[in-house]
């Protein structure tokens, strides 16, 4: 029997939906809210806030690994929607900072992947995302030294045997937009046929058919691991890194590309299911088909979707009128309630790799790879607002 309450709700969405959002400069409803979108010249006052923000206090001199490399990619985007030189600026100093690397052993016997964050650690995704950033840099001025360690490993890596590399869903942000990245540098077609192998690979153990989700990792598929109610138990934030990762490999992808059939369809089948768990007040929660088992909001994960959805909109893959209330929602919670007085992104879940039941997440919990999360949703929504509109 049909819940009147549900009824409701989608019939408000779909009208929403139906509304004109061709104007930047209109008041376009927020299903739900009454609230806007925001007008184009005002979004880029809010990037910067956030990231001067975050780079007053954290200067460039830190780690190649996952976590500061996440950041970079969102100030990255920052930097190509604001052309505000001192983010280029911030993400070379990082870049020379690690000459250029992720991990540091140059000893190729001695390479392992898994995990690991000790400097051996070479062919570990963890170490690799920051390859992003680098090659972005390398595209603005192209000398080699900026990408050479890139492709010394990644070249090292696809000589191997292994298919094995992608065994957690935060690898597939970390690295697959490193292999159609140094694609179109180099044009060597390994990366694309190592990209679907080791995709295949990944899916293999994480992706779950009856909902287009992903599992953080096997030690996460149900039945073996199911959520405090008894159900499956989807981390958000690594359904994010992948929704984010396949938005940036189709970004990349040729359009003749023997296998973008299937990175769209994967794209198109994870986006139809965040779309459906979001929460009504905009964001999702840590365990997206159990809001129960860690309830309140979250950010990150938040952030990750509003970005992946926004380049489906803007590149013609999403029917906006489907999926831009999901994003209206989802920017409304970011911005205010997200988005602290200072510039501050807060109510970012830690470190981890799974919704943990009792765990605070407040306006205080930021991260970096948090605010590089932001970064990359409010540049996409830029990008979309400076569309010319029919």
């Amino acid at each position: 029997m049909i819940n009147p309450k549900h009824l409701l709700t989608a019939t408000l969405i779909a009208l929403v939906g139906l509304l004109d959002t061709g104007c930047t400069t209109s008041k376009t409803s927020n299903a739900g809210t009454g609230k806007a979108l925001p007008k184009k010249e005002e979004v880029l006052p809010l990037i910067t806030k956030v990231n001067d923000h975050w780079q007053a206090e954290h200067p460039p001199q830190q780690r190649a690994f996952w976590d500061v490399a996440a950041y970079q990619t969102g100030n990255m985007a920052a930097y190509a929607v604001t052309k505000n030189d001192k983010y280029r600026q911030y993400a070379e100093d990082w870049a020379v900072h690690n000459n250029w690397k992720g991990a540091t052993t140059d000893d190729k016997s001695a390479w392992k992947y898994k995990y690991g964050e000790t400097p051996d650690y070479v062919l570990f995704g963890d170490w690799q995302i920051c390859f992003q950033t680098y090659i972005d840099l390398y595209n603005l001025k192209p000398e080699p030294q900026r990408i050479a360690r890139a492709r010394e490993v990644m070249e090292y890596e696809m000589s191997t045997n292994q298919n094995d590399y992608w065994w957690w869903a935060d690898g597939l942000y970390m690295v697959m937009p490193v292999m159609t990245k140094l694609y179109k540098v180099t044009g060597n077609p390994q990366y694309l046929e190592k990209l679907h192998e080791y995709f295949s690979y990944a899916n293999s153990i994480m992706y779950d058919s009856e909902t287009g989700l992903y599992y953080r990792d096997a030690k996460y598929v149900y039945p073996q691991h199911k959520s405090a109610n008894g159900k499956k138990d989807f981390w958000a934030r690594g359904d994010g890194w992948v929704l984010a990762g396949l938005a940036k490999v189709l970004q990349d992808l040729p359009a003749d590309a023997p296998h973008r059939a299937e990175y769209l369809s994967k794209y198109l089948g994870l986006a139809a299911a965040i779309k459906k768990a979001q929460q009504p007040e905009g964001y999702w929660t840590r365990s997206l088909l159990d809001p129960q088992h860690a309830p309140g909001p979250e950010t990150s994960g938040t952030a990750f979707y509003t970005y992946g959805l926004l380049w489906g909109i803007n590149h013609g893959v999403l029917n906006k009128k489907d999926y831009l209330p999901t994003v209206q929602r989802a920017w409304q919670y970011l911005t205010t309630n997200a988005l602290q007085p200072d510039g501050t992104i807060g109510y970012v879940q830690p470190i981890g790799e799974k919704a943990i039941p009792g765990q605070v997440v407040d306006k205080n919990s930021t991260a970096n790879f948090g605010v590089g999360a932001f970064l990359l949703a409010a540049s996409e929504m830029y990008r979309y607002l400076d569309k010319p509109r029919s």
